[in-house]
């Protein structure tokens, strides 16, 4: 078992740390990102880290229906998100859901998929937003598509 959580297949890199553990290293990243995108810059990451968060606990209490994020700030690219995402530990799972409620801000209607292996296989579980090109998804059976909520598209 590799990746972010269990039976993941890896692609979304390890869990719980990342360059973010290390201080310094986070601060050099958070300087580009203001150069780069202004103090809103620092604004959308923090939008990123904190939602991660919450998606992680909200799933751990009730599932997938219990996951209710704040709208993301205005501003920002998804380029920001999705780095922010890869450097602050979430999951798979965690990452589409907070990336589907980014798109669904700028009333972009975008569905997460969850695949699994087939059995036999070893089993490898993943999520990623339909439409985005993942190395896994041709080796994965879908097993659940979740549109996004409705409420997130006002």
């Amino acid at each position: 078992m590799s990746g972010c959580c269990p039976g993941c297949c890896g692609s979304c890199g390890p869990r719980g740390g990342g360059s973010m553990a290390d201080p310094v290293r986070t601060l050099r990243a958070l300087a580009r990102v203001t150069r780069r995108h202004g103090p809103l810059g620092l604004v959308v990451v923090a939008w990123t880290l904190l939602a991660c968060r919450r998606v992680r606990r909200q799933l751990a209490r009730g599932g997938l229906d219990a996951v209710r994020l704040p709208a993301p700030p205005p501003g920002g690219t998804d380029a920001l998100v999705r780095r922010a995402l890869g450097r602050g530990g979430g999951n798979c799972l965690e990452s589409a859901l907070v990336l589907q409620r980014w798109f669904a801000r700028r009333r972009v209607a975008r569905t997460v998929v969850i695949g699994v292996s087939a059995p036999g296989a070893g089993f490898h579980a993943h999520a990623w937003l339909d439409g985005d090109p993942d190395p896994h998804q041709h080796e994965l059976g879908e097993i659940l598509r979740r549109p996004v909520p409705s409420a997130w598209l006002l």
